[in-house]
């Protein structure tokens, strides 16, 4: 007869933690499966939405007061003259040869194997690159007084291009932010719709308690303490799938970044750290306010 006391002790051991039987009505697997792949949406949009702002920068910063100078190969043997002529202008900070070996270093990301299997052995121009004052110059002028001292030689500013890339990033960044709201509130709508399925199968437990002196509080706090618990995990296993994709697409987005390799340490460990609890109090405030709602139309 040991036996069915023991059995019954842990039946009122379970009844007193989860009075209003919420482990069955709230199912561990269906919520914090959809929250895994809204936590994966938003790790990925947060990660766009960084990259675009650093590409931006990076583009601003390098490439916005950055000039360059091509010689045709058959003039390349004027290099030493066009740098003393660039040197010597006012407008110009610095000027310096690009070797042939950075100019392949520059292109092989774009040319891969193919800068290798034959295009090594085709003349290049010969690429001088400046540093402008500031970047408001008009490098028109530039050109004009460099044309007449080495013909042939060309010079191309980056402003417009630079420009042009900055606003397609602060496209793509305020994509990525949209992405992130519209996420967040699919992720409140799901909490809301699984909290009102946990109601309604409970609901006559829920009377119950209620007419047994259980306050708002104790009810909705038992919902959200389950929910919230469910959500935090659901995001965490989210952002441990998101970051071998991140991983990837990094390596994607390597060319975009100077051909440099993006690591580990790189990738935005604090968002992805940040997105259990955020989620997880969501998840809380959502069934709180569910609840709640619920119960001030009883009796």
């Amino acid at each position: 007869m040991a036996e069915p006391r023991r059995g019954g002790a842990e039946r009122r051991t379970r009844y007193a933690r989860d009075p209003l039987g919420l482990r069955r009505a709230l199912s561990d697997r269906l919520l914090p499966g959809l929250v895994a792949a809204m936590a994966l949406l938003a790790a990925l949009a947060l990660a766009g939405s960084r990259g675009a702002e650093a590409l931006r920068h990076r583009w601003e910063a390098g490439a916005a007061a950055a000039v360059t100078v091509q010689l045709p190969p058959e003039q390349a043997s004027r290099m030493d003259q066009a740098l003393a002529v660039l040197r010597a202008m006012p407008e110009v900070r610095t000027a310096e040869a690009v070797s042939a070996e950075r100019m392949r270093a520059l292109l092989r990301p774009w040319l891969g194997s193919a800068l290798d299997d034959g295009l090594t052995a085709l003349p290049l121009p010969a690429v001088i690159e400046l540093r402008l004052v500031n970047a408001e110059i008009d490098p028109a002028p530039l050109a004009t007084r460099l044309a007449e001292a080495v013909p042939g030689a060309e010079l191309e500013a980056h402003g417009i291009w630079v420009a042009r890339l900055a606003a397609l990033a602060g496209s793509v960044q305020g994509v990525a932010l949209a992405v992130l709201g519209l996420v967040a509130g699919v992720a409140v709508a799901v909490v809301a719709v699984a909290t009102r399925a946990g109601i309604a199968s409970r609901r006559e437990a829920i009377e119950i308690f209620h007419d047994l002196g259980a306050t708002q509080r104790d009810i909705a706090g038992r919902f959200a303490r389950r929910i919230g618990l469910l959500a935090a995990g659901g995001a965490l296993a989210g952002a441990a799938l998101a970051v071998p994709a991140l991983a990837a697409l990094s390596s994607l987005a390597a060319p975009f970044a100077g051909g440099q390799a993006v690591g580990w340490a790189s990738l935005p460990w604090l968002d992805l750290a940040l997105l259990p609890p955020v989620a997880g109090l969501i998840g809380w405030a959502t069934a709180q306010f569910s609840v709640r709602r619920w119960l001030r139309r009883l009796p």
